[in-house]
């Protein structure tokens, strides 16, 4: 057993291949071999959001706080406040940030295929993060 005490790991910045503007990503869990899952605490900025990416095995969003924004490729994207759920099925290219004005927080789970829980692509552009939401 492991006891993890609140903010005794370091949030850490998402880094900006991965992410436009400022994003903080705090770890949740990160359970050892042969433990897939992964989650973490994600804040996004009023305007901050992440690259194009898919997952191997999935991804689930639960929104905590804010009003955010998700997306899959070819598609507008869709207003998620606190209490949504988004599930995002493996391969699926998406993305997931804050709305313009307000800053968004969620919970992210995910599992390790491999040793890795996502596939990153080109950074979201912002004629695609302005579109009108759904």
């Amino acid at each position: 057993m492991e006891v993890h005490l609140a903010d005794s790991r370091p949030s850490r910045k998402g880094p900006p291949e991965w992410f436009t503007g400022t994003v903080w990503i705090n770890p949740v869990v990160e359970a050892p071999e042969p433990c897939r899952v992964m989650a973490v605490h994600v804040t996004f900025e009023p305007g901050a959001r992440t690259a194009w990416h898919t997952h191997p095995l999935g991804q689930t969003l639960h929104v905590l706080s804010g009003t955010g924004l998700v997306a899959k490729r070819g598609e507008r994207p869709q207003v998620i406040r606190p209490g949504d759920t988004v599930w995002i099925a493996p391969g699926e290219e998406h993305w997931h940030g804050a709305g313009p004005d307000a800053a968004m927080v969620h919970l992210a789970v995910q599992e390790r295929l491999d040793g890795r829980v996502a596939d990153w692509l080109e950074l979201v552009n912002d004629e695609d993060y302005r579109q009108t939401p759904l």
